[in-house]
């Protein structure tokens, strides 16, 4: 059982998925936030019936299940809709995320939380002990953006500008890993912060 959790979070193509993968190399157990998002809409769920019942049916594909593509222009120019959709599905997210991190194996698990600065930080997630933010610079943002995903710079620049801003996520950050270097330094930082954490858990450990 985990004793300490860690929130991973960082902007659109900065690295976090890298920084995860080493983390779990280094025998971390990591709780996806956008894998608890896609369980907690998927056919047969509650979760699904309470959109389906603020939307319409209008957001289920063929199959029954929620069309992602459709509620994305569903909510995409509507505050008031995504902030609908927000109720629905992020309670649901953090729960999943909190029981997922407690039940996992080892001294400490990692939260994988891609907007947690965008879904209210520490106050919407209170069972963080500390918070890691991978950092790039937005023109770093930008270039992998269009390397990874094709696209034009006009679209990179509105799903950076989408995002909390890098200083939104820095004044949150315990903890910051720069993702500007090679995998070997991006390993190394991992190894050091791999350190920490268990040392921060078993620093929790009750008295014998």
């Amino acid at each position: 059982m985990a004793r300490y959790i860690v929130g991973l979070t960082g902007g659109v193509a900065s690295g976090k998925s890298a920084l995860a993968r080493e983390f779990v190399a280094l025998g971390a157990s990591v709780a996806d936030a956008d894998i608890a998002a896609r369980e907690a809409v998927a056919p047969g769920t509650p979760g699904l019936a309470e959109v389906v019942a603020a939307f319409g049916s209008d957001v289920l594909d063929g199959e029954g299940a929620l069309d992602r593509a459709a509620m994305r222009r569903r909510v995409f120019d509507d505050d008031a809709a995504r902030r609908r959709l927000e109720a629905i599905v992020h309670p649901r997210v953090r729960a999943a995320l909190r029981a997922r991190c407690e039940a996992a194996p080892g001294p400490y698990a990692i939260a994988a939380i891609p907007l947690l600065a965008e879904g209210g930080g520490r106050d919407a997630y209170p069972w963080l002990d500390r918070i890691l933010v991978v950092d790039v610079p937005r023109d770093v943002q930008h270039a992998r953006l269009l390397r990874r995903d094709g696209i034009d710079a006009a679209l990179a620049d509105r799903m950076i500008a989408a995002q909390a801003t890098r200083a939104a996520r820095l004044a949150i950050a315990d903890d910051v890993v720069a993702n500007t270097g090679t995998l070997a330094e991006l390993q190394a930082q991992a190894r050091a912060l791999d350190a920490m954490y268990r040392a921060l858990a078993a620093a929790e450990l009750p008295a014998a």
